[in-house]
């Protein structure tokens, strides 16, 4: 491990050591500034200043070089990577909520970068995951949709091909652990331990129906590494402290740790601990019983990652960590949950439903009280931390590094895709998919496989108000043939483990006896609520 450890060091010293000094300018980075309403403001321009920095490092490296002086190479970061569950747009204070406080999480805001058009990889939580881990497009991995424990609604399965950023950061050194929600696998070969986290901790299945009995449809899907646990507490709390534990226990180790910190919260169903419903009730303010125990919830949970970020400091691990945050979707208006001025939200292809909070703080690289209306996508976080960590992945990713943007260098210019894809079933979706693709000020998208494309000018037209397919059959025409070339290409991914749940017989025989208005198996709510 010590070898591998002094590799890590090394080639993260070679490839990065001069960027960060570089990144450093005297004044604020120009792409870092504020700047609303100027999407893609950094692609295509450069910093001239950062290069004239780095030509003088390099100059002073060589003049020690001279005189025979050895560095002990800079540590690569740790890495504590936190994702909410279903946290809106607007359900943050620093993102402008009026009716929640969310101090903790402001702080991140304020200690680092913010990234004002970040989304989402899908509308729903494991395709989200799937990239995250994968730095791929999540039907590219074998989830299109959610994966969930009964196989009759069971839309993703994990390819046990794709090489997860856990296991790139083994062989670079790292220490990976995993606290919280998994949502990748219920089995062999796709749980934690198996996809290159040394430690587990946490919820294996989707939703908790109980925040405090841990269970999905009545089964226990805790787990300490491959063991079934049964914690007692609120799930939040549970992950919370399990993070400052495993903050502690690495504390006094060099090795650098990947802590992935995924809450269910602030997921349905709405369950916070009495005593922040009742804090929440005491402030007034006109809340629904509804929003109010979403409000309490969520501010249960900044409470708990304000607890982990002081466990970082009193540690001494803050200065030498890279924190993330950011949420695996948009918020559930059936929950009340705030996406801001955005149209729609979970589920929907709308940029409610995929547009998302995202914070990034490392000490001394990322300017405090930044921000960047750079587009990216969740996968680009898998580029990203590898880069920072000095590893170059290997397989093949859709994800872009943002790390030039983090260090107030400007980023090349790029034209970029985006796709966005949900297979669910029930009757909404009927076991079949609905897009979205967005070219620059373009997005074409529909909210079900049953309904016709819209076409929306995003730049001057951000609440999407306005479907201008009919005025321009041109570029709805054009984003439609680059759209199918990606369903092509998806088409040849498995996504399920094996055979169909049921024969095909068993179909036909309850398609001819099943009316319009029966679900396809349970409620609608259940089928469709993730």
């Amino acid at each position: 491990m010590k070898i591998m450890l002094a590799l890590a060091l090394a080639l993260w010293t070679l490839h990065w050591g001069p960027e960060l000094r570089a990144s450093q300018p005297e004044g604020p980075p120009e792409e870092a500034q504020e700047i609303q309403g100027a999407e893609d403001a950094d692609e295509g321009e450069a910093v001239e200043e950062a290069e004239e920095s780095r030509e003088g490092d390099e100059a002073e490296e060589g003049e020690e070089g001279e005189e025979g002086e050895e560095e002990e190479p800079p540590r690569p970061p740790n890495v504590l990577l936190i994702l909410v569950d279903d946290l809106g747009y607007g359900d943050l204070s620093s993102w402008g909520a009026e009716d929640l406080q969310t101090p903790h999480i402001d702080a991140l805001v304020e200690s680092g970068m913010r990234f004002n058009h970040f989304y989402a990889n899908s509308t729903v939580g494991a395709p989200t995951r799937a990239a995250l881990l994968t730095g791929r497009y999540p039907d590219l991995v074998g989830v299109p949709g959610n994966i969930r424990p009964e196989p009759e609604r069971n839309w993703g399965y994990l390819s046990p091909e794709a090489t997860l950023l856990p296991v790139l950061l083994q062989q670079g050194g790292y220490h990976t652990a995993l606290i919280g929600k998994w949502h990748l696998g219920l089995e062999s070969p796709n749980l934690p331990n198996e996809r290159g986290f040394h430690l587990f901790r946490g919820f294996l299945a989707d939703r908790m129906d109980d925040y405090f009995l841990h269970t999905r449809r009545g089964v226990n899907h805790m787990r300490f590494n491959a063991e079934t646990v049964e914690p007692a507490g609120h799930a939040t709390d549970l992950f919370t402290q399990w993070a400052i534990d495993y903050l502690a226990d690495r504390a006094e180790d060099d090795q650098p740790f990947f802590l992935f910190l995924a809450y269910n919260a602030p997921h349905v169903p709405a369950q916070p601990p009495p005593s922040y419903l009742e804090r929440v009730a005491q402030r007034g303010g006109g809340l629904s019983e509804k929003r109010a125990r979403l409000v309490a919830l969520i501010e249960h949970l900044d409470e708990g990652i304000g607890r982990v970020m002081e466990a970082l400091q009193e540690n001494g691990q803050d200065s030498e960590t890279l924190v993330l945050f950011t949420s695996d979707n948009g918020g559930d208006l059936r929950a009340e949950a705030d996406c801001g001025d955005l149209r729609g939200g979970k589920r929907e292809m709308y940029e409610g439903g995929i547009r998302v909070p995202m914070v990034a703080v490392w000490p001394e690289k990322v300017r405090p009280g930044t921000s960047s209306n750079r587009l990216a996508l969740t996968m680009d976080l898998f580029p990203t931390i590898c880069t920072a960590a000095g590893l170059t992945p290997e397989s093949e990713i859709d994800g872009v590094s943002l790390f030039r943007t983090l260090v107030g260098q400007m980023a090349p210019p790029m034209e970029r895709t985006f796709h966005w894809v949900r297979r669910e079933g029930g009757r909404l979706h009927q076991g079949q998919d609905y897009y979205a693709i967005r070219q620059g000020r373009w997005k074409l998208l529909q909210n079900s496989p049953f309904e016709p494309f819209k076409l929306f000018n995003v730049r001057e037209d951000p609440l999407e108000e306005h479907d201008l397919a009919e005025q321009d059959p041109g570029t709805v025409s054009r984003l439609s043939r680059t759209l199918r070339l990606r369903i092509q290409k998806a088409g040849a991914v498995p996504w399920q483990p094996g055979p169909p749940p049921e024969s095909e017989s068993t179909l036909q025989s309850e398609s001819t006896s099943q009316t319009e208005s029966t679900p396809e198996s349970g409620s609608e709510s259940s089928t469709i609520l993730p």
